[in-house]
C-alpha cells in the first residue's frame, strides 16, 4: 500500500479487524516515514457498470456513492459506522441484483428508500438533488407527499 504522505510503498499493517457486519476488513497501517493511515478491503463480486441518463456508462464507484450519501447526511445525528453500514448495504444490494449494468435511477431509488428509513431530513436532501427540483413548488409538492412530515 502506498503512503499518502511520502508516496512510498513501504508500509506495514499494525492492526486488522473486520467491520461492517464482516463485509470488509479495516487495516491500520504504519509507514516507514512514521505516518499512520487506515485502509479498507472489501469483496467485489462483479464489475458493475452504471448507465447514466444520457446513455454513457462508467464503472460503479463506491466512493462516489458514499460522497453523495455523506453530503445528504451532513450534520445529522448518525455515527460513521452506521453510515458505512448503510453504504455497504446499498452496494451489496446492487451487486445482488445480478446485473452487470445498473441505471442511475435504480441506484438513486435504492438510496432514497434507505435514507427514508435512516433519516428523513437526509431523504429530503438527497431527493432534492436526485429529483432535480427546478422550482420551489416542486420541492413543496414532494414534501407534502411524505408521510413522515404530515401532521407534525
Amino acid at each position: 500500500m502506498i503512503c499518502s504522505i511520502c508516496k512510498k510503498g513501504e508500509t506495514s499493517v499494525v492492526d486488522s479487524r473486520p467491520t461492517e457486519d464482516g463485509t470488509a476488513i479495516r487495516r491500520r497501517r504504519l509507514c516507514v516515514c512514521g505516518a499512520r493511515f487506515t485502509t479498507f478491503e472489501r469483496v467485489q463480486f462483479r464489475e458493475l457498470m452504471v448507465v447514466k441518463k444520457n446513455g454513457r456508462k462508467s464503472p460503479f464507484d463506491r466512493d462516489k456513492l458514499a460522497k453523495s450519501i455523506y453530503i445528504a447526511l451532513k450534520k445529522r445525528p448518525l455515527d460513521t459506522e452506521t453510515i458505512e453500514k448503510f453504504i455497504s448495504k446499498v452496494s451489496r444490494a446492487l451487486e445482488e441484483l445480478g446485473q452487470n449494468e445498473i441505471s442511475t435511477s435504480t441506484i438513486g431509488t435504492m438510496v432514497m428508500e434507505g435514507l427514508k428509513e435512516l433519516d428523513p431530513v437526509a431523504y429530503v436532501r438527497f431527493a432534492s438533488v436526485y429529483r432535480n427540483f427546478r422550482e420551489e413548488k416542486d420541492f413543496i409538492q414532494f414534501v407534502d407527499k411524505i408521510d413522515v412530515y404530515k401532521k407534525r
